[in-house]
């Protein structure tokens, strides 16, 4: 058990909470001054948000990559630069202080001159992120999430916009900031930074206009002042037309041109675990998603709902010793827009499995859905993957969602190695025999 741990469980959570910063900013300065404060010479574009970080990463790197910079990538997926890219086994976006600076450095080894880092509201909070500049600032949104970490919504949307702030205090630059105008944080987040650029559909500098929408991704002219961009979104979902057009923003912030512009978006087809279509030949649809929040739910079932043939089937189940608030929300949602929903395990860490399951269950209930009618609870997740499967039909759409490009599931006894695309693909083919 780590001392962190044995603190941890000694004094009150809020307690522990006010002074567990400070510990980790101890540790950040001695990791820098140990590492040579790597970062320094490094042009870094943050990424942050509740949802569509890691796509809006990925974006602005392969964009960036595509116009000729050299840059590295860090991601929750992976991490890497070129076109090496290495998975990210790890259950965390923002790595410990150590192991991000050692990955740093490693990148700029490499002649890497840009990083796309992913910043989470853990990392800012805990502040394992100082002393790494902030060149550009990035956020996709803010919704309900890691309350049980940070205690209230406030306190959560706070973290991140110390992003902003870091990169406010930033000499080297502008001091640019890129933010979605549609989300209700906006003037908050923009307040932090001295040259904001607001994007979104709605509302906003960088707008998209002419929005058309396939299940195989989206169409649109996105406009800002005077110019304007034919742009192909190949990822599916208005999600993620918020993200290329963040992505976008940053271009526009680093003069990129048209043509680097709109092939770089159009250059980006897929992230692993994120709206990654499976076919094997099935006549139905299978989608693999990470998405685990009440946002990304309600976003991706309103997005998809409208565009399936058949019935609407999802899977899904939520994290122990995490936000307890948001799982029957998270049931809710299912049942408001899904013909039939399927619960199982996600990481139970250390807590009662089939519990969480009837904590989702409850809001499922709330939506209508009936135990063993069109609700069914299957804890195994492996199983729950071929029952679910086994339920789809011609020109059904199947959702396994929460576990993305995940390599492990944590369970009471520890990590057990976990590929939620194999284990699909294998209860696909065991279907067609």
């Amino acid at each position: 058990m780590s001392f962190r741990v044995v603190i941890k469980k000694l004094i009150p959570v809020n307690l522990f909470r006010a002074v567990e910063p400070f510990g980790h900013l101890a540790e950040a300065v001695c990791m820098q001054i140990f590492y040579g404060f790597p970062a320094r010479r490094l042009r870094i574009i943050g990424v942050t948000g509740t949802n569509g970080k890691t796509t809006t990463a990925f974006m602005i790197y392969k964009m960036l990559h595509e116009a000729g910079f050299s840059v590295g990538l860090m991601t929750t997926v992976g991490w890497g630069a070129g076109s090496e890219i290495t998975p990210q086994i790890e259950h965390m976006t923002t790595m410990p202080t150590g192991k991000l600076l050692a990955r740093i450095k490693q990148l700029k080894s490499k002649g890497v001159e840009w990083l796309v880092l992913e910043v989470t509201s853990h990392a800012l909070g805990q502040n394992r992120a100082w002393g790494i500049p902030i060149d550009i600032a990035v956020m996709t949104n803010v919704t309900h999430e890691h309350l049980d970490y940070h205690g209230t919504f406030e306190h959560y949307r706070d973290a991140k916009r110390r992003l902003f702030k870091i990169a406010n205090r930033n000499r080297r630059g502008k001091q640019a900031g890129v933010i979605n105008a549609d989300d209700p944080s906006a003037s908050l987040f923009a307040s932090d930074i001295s040259a904001p650029l607001l994007y979104g559909l709605k509302q906003g500098d960088l707008r998209a206009t002419e929005v058309k929408s396939t299940p195989s991704g989206s169409t649109y002219i996105a406009k800002l002042g005077q110019d304007s961009f034919n742009i192909v979104c190949r990822l599916p979902g208005s999600f993620n037309v918020y993200n290329s057009l963040a992505a976008i923003g940053v271009a526009k912030i680093l003069a990129l041109s048209k043509e680097q512009v709109e092939q770089g978006i159009a250059a980006l087809a897929s992230v692993e675990g994120r709206m990654a279509h499976l076919e094997l030949g099935q006549d139905f649809d299978v989608i693999v998603d990470y998405a685990h929040t009440p946002d990304s739910f309600e976003k991706l079932f309103s997005d998809l709902k409208p565009t399936v043939k058949g019935k609407l089937i999802v899977m899904f189940g939520s994290a122990g010793r995490r936000d307890v608030a948001k799982r029957a929300i998270l049931g809710k949602i299912a049942g408001k827009y899904c013909d039939e929903v399927i619960i199982t395990e996600e990481d139970d860490r250390d807590e009662d499995g089939l519990l969480i399951l009837k904590q989702i269950a409850g809001g499922t209930e709330k939506a209508g859905k009936r135990l063993d009618r069109d609700l069914f609870l299957i804890h195994d997740r492996a199983k729950a993957i071929e029952f679910t499967l086994s339920r789809a039909k011609t020109g059904d759409t199947v959702l396994l969602l929460g576990k993305g490009h995940e390599k492990n599931i944590e369970r009471a006894h520890g990590l057990d190695n976990w590929d939620e695309m194999a284990t699909a693909r294998e209860a696909i083919k065991t279907l067609k025999g």
